[in-house]
């Protein structure tokens, strides 16, 4: 068995998020694509993902069994890679794993939220200035229709879009802060604190609270958003595994 995605879960009042006393954010994709994000949802049994032109996301239950494991196959493909948040088990033997990335989850603890009078709402006719700016500063997934997954706000320049943050995941009461990017020619001006902090009021205007991820190794960021108010909630491991030609019963993926 290879290990796959390891989390360090909350003890305290939150952790009573749920029914099964694991809080919302100890699986955010599951959370996100039962809930307030369901309409995104391609299901096969008890996994679902993002649809890939979305996110790369995909969720599978509390307590994946082999049933699970094998619809997860099914639904990928043989030889596909299949990213997990929140899964925080053990991958059947063959699932090769491509990624390990340990990281950091932080939610809000007192930030000094508000709005931007220089950020504008970014919207599908701005796709193209999205992924060019990703493609610059490389934040994480960003595909064409990420945009989809919440409100966006970016900062433009002489008209080019030069920062920008959003929302991903968005497990219910909670709401991701994703995409923090600034091209490299203004960095140091304070845009990436100030489009996080306007997101973070959007987000509470509408009663929730924000969270967001980041690598364990960008102690540059870990230093900034314990700055702005937010708290460690927990570390976590991201990986990445690929789907083997054959489950372990024998069965080709994707038949019986």
């Amino acid at each position: 068995m290879t290990e796959a995605y390891v989390s360090t879960r909350f003890e305290g009042p939150e952790a009573q998020g749920t029914p099964s006393g694991r809080h919302p954010l100890d699986n955010p994709a599951l959370g996100s694509l039962t809930g307030p994000h369901a309409h995104f949802a391609e299901r096969r049994g008890r996994v679902l993902r993002y649809p890939l032109d979305v996110s790369p996301w995909l969720a599978l239950p509390h307590d994946p069994g082999a049933a699970d494991w094998a619809d997860l196959a099914a639904l990928v493909g043989p030889g596909g890679a299949v990213p997990l948040a929140g899964f925080d088990g053990r991958t059947p033997d063959g699932w090769e794993v491509i990624f390990n990335l340990d990281g950091v989850q932080f939610v809000d603890d007192g930030l000094d939220a508000a709005p931007d009078a220089e950020a504008v709402r970014l919207g599908p006719a701005d796709v193209q200035d999205m992924l060019d700016l990703v493609e610059r500063t490389q934040p994480g997934p960003f595909e064409q229709r990420t945009v989809e997954l919440g409100t966006y706000l970016g900062i433009r320049r002489n008209g080019a879009l030069v920062a920008m943050a959003g929302e991903r995941l968005h497990p219910p009461g909670w709401t991701e802060i994703s995409a923090v990017c600034t091209d490299p020619a203004h960095r140091g001006e304070g845009l990436a604190t100030r489009l996080i902090l306007a997101v973070a009021h959007g987000i509470r205007e509408r009663g929730e609270t924000p969270f967001l991820h980041t690598a364990a190794s960008n102690t540059g960021a870990i230093r900034l958003y314990e700055s702005l108010g937010f708290r460690l909630r927990r570390t976590v491991r991201f990986m990445a595994a690929r789907v083997p030609e054959r489950l372990e019963d024998g069965r080709t993926v994707g038949v019986g």
